[in-house]
């Protein structure tokens, strides 16, 4: 079983060192320390295990060290920054593996860029050595890149020529979108497998800035602390917030935490997924510091996103699952207004921010979601958010003056704290842009609580039986989702849960999901004489050479 818990004292392959507003990252990743059996890691390359460690430093830095403005990342190994995603891994993984380990990377380097637009986090890519492929798509993900002029090191995304797929964390929409470098260099560069130098790199806008190895370190240095003045981040006094290890039990039946529980029924290939409510809710800033990483929407959003990540890798036949909420409403709609109120702190800003990711965390996983609304539901403010990002949601109707019927309820977290990775809000997104109905929508919601009949009215559920046909009603689409193709359901989904404009972000997952996704099933790539099956062989790929 792959977990995505770790701490730096476990850290095989990243150094972290803080030095007032600045850290550093340093890759030196450890051959022998793959996260499974068979291949080396040379030359700084990675697997999982060295995203999964990525990851949780980003995190530490964002909630234990919040006086860091600028995040610096660099290599350990001389002459090599990083040369990507391990090819020998990727050749030997099944495809559910090999598409799972690019989505959790690319939702890693998008953390580094939301956390600079949202956080004041900037961050620096040193290049004190050839950087190709996913490594250069760190380099992409940071506000800036500067990289050693010693006449030998290149940038490269070699991932076209040399393996037959395509960059696998969003290179090739950064390049365009991000660094606008023009197409037909962007082209190129691509097709290039040994890259490119620093005087052209910096020609071509691959980089930002370039010195020679006696000046580099210096220049590093300085442009570290330029970005970390432009940060708007906690001052230096700020005390951190140590991050707990998770509370987690796994067993057969499902994993278990203090707020979240994922039950599985594999005869029905369903995982129910209830997240609780807390019990109160503090409202002043000391309370929630003093609470800390055990503060509700902290400790929710780790244990959720957690849970999103093991199903993801561990549980691939879950195909269906079934969001429940259970708790007081008014606990959690007092837990939005101390967020609002206190909005500016930065632990709650972080907390925020760990809120959206983990719910676009959701957005992009390959699983149908069904939010059940029933007895004893708090679907309310940030829980919300789960229902609106469900693909359908079951209210249960009972009679008017029932006590148990189950009421849903917008609060300001539903407004714009938590949006959605193309810019929208789950409430704008589920009306299509039209924003007379998600303003109706909101104007009956917002402050009130709503019973099955008025959420129906407004939009905000898609169907409310009452008691008589509840159980059949779920059971029958549950047992109609579960007999339809998996693979037409991810790419119906997908295409269905992002509505209305376009971002960087969405390109990237939209974009290099369907077309790598099909790339990695094809005989050019993984086929016994395709390209990612004979790198390091010696042979020569054999390709097909009909254009579909």
């Amino acid at each position: 079983m792959i977990t995505f818990e770790t701490h730096p004292e476990r850290y095989k392959h990243w150094r972290l060192d803080v030095d007032g507003p600045v850290a550093r990252l340093v890759l030196d990743v450890a051959e022998d320390g793959g996260i499974k059996p068979g291949y080396k890691l040379k030359l700084n390359s990675y697997d999982l295990g060295v995203d999964i460690e990525l990851h949780d430093a980003l995190t530490r830095i964002r909630f234990e060290h919040p006086a860091v403005k600028c995040v610096v990342l660099t290599s350990g190994k001389e002459r090599m920054f990083c040369a990507g995603a391990n090819i020998y891994m990727l050749g030997a993984s099944p495809h559910a593996w090999k598409v799972n380990f690019c989505k959790f990377t690319n939702e890693t380097r998008n953390s580094m860029e939301e956390s600079s637009q949202d956080s004041g986090l900037k961050f620096l890519a040193a290049l004190n050595g050839t950087c190709a492929g996913g490594g250069y798509e760190v380099a992409l993900a940071c506000d800036e890149i500067v990289m050693v002029d010693d006449r030998s090191t290149t940038v490269s995304l070699p991932e076209v020529p040399l393996l037959g797929v395509l960059p696998g964390t969003g290179g090739l929409t950064r390049l365009v979108d991000k660094r606008k470098v023009r197409r037909d260099l962007a082209d190129v560069f691509c097709t290039t497998a040994e890259g490119v130098r620093a005087d052209r790199a910096k020609q071509w806008k691959l980089v930002d800035h370039t010195a020679p190895p006696a000046r580099f370190a210096a220049l590093v240095e300085e442009r570290a602390r330029a970005l970390a003045a432009q940060s708007g981040r906690a001052a230096a006094a700020a005390k951190g917030v140590v991050l707990s290890p998770l509370e987690r039990r796994v067993d057969e039946g499902g994993y278990h935490y203090r707020w979240v529980d994922v039950a599985f029924d594999r005869e029905r290939r369903v995982a129910t997924l209830t997240v609780s409510a807390p019990d109160r809710a503090p409202r002043s800033l000391a309370e929630i510091e003093a609470e800390g990483a055990g503060w509700w929407p902290l400790a929710m959003a780790r244990e959720l996103d957690d849970a999103i990540l093991m199903l993801r890798i561990n549980e691939l036949e879950l195909g269906t699952l079934l969001v429940k909420t259970r708790g007081s409403a008014a606990a959690v709609l007092a837990s939005d207004a101390a967020m609002v109120e206190h909005a500016g702190n930065w632990f709650v800003r972080e907390t925020q921010g760990f809120l959206r990711r983990t719910l676009a965390r959701l957005d992009v996983s390959a699983r149908s979601l069904f939010a059940i609304i029933d007895r004893g539901s708090c679907f309310a403010g940030t829980l919300m958010e789960l229902a609106l990002a469900a693909d359908r949601s079951f209210m249960l109707a009972l009679p008017e003056g029932d006590n148990d019927a189950p009421r849903i309820a917008l609060s300001s977290a539903n407004l714009g704290a938590l949006k959605m990775v193309n810019g929208t809000t789950r409430l704008q997104n589920r009306f299509c842009g039209d924003a007379a109905a998600a303003e109706a929508a909101l104007k009956a919601a917002l402050g009130e609580e709503l019973d099955a009949v008025r959420a129906l009215e407004a939009g905000l559920v898609t169907f409310a039986p009452d008691e008589l046909d509840w159980d059949d009603e779920i059971r029958l689409a549950v047992e109609e989702r579960a007999s339809l193709s998996p693979d037409a359901l991810t790419g119906l989904e997908a295409s269905l849960r992002f509505a209305g404009p376009e971002t960087m972000e969405t390109r990237i997952f939209g974009r290099l999901s369907a077309w790598q996704n099909w790339i990695f099933n094809r005989p050019n790539a993984i086929g016994e004489q395709g390209a990612l099956k004979l790198f390091g062989s010696g042979s020569k790929p054999q390709f097909k050479w009909e254009r579909v």
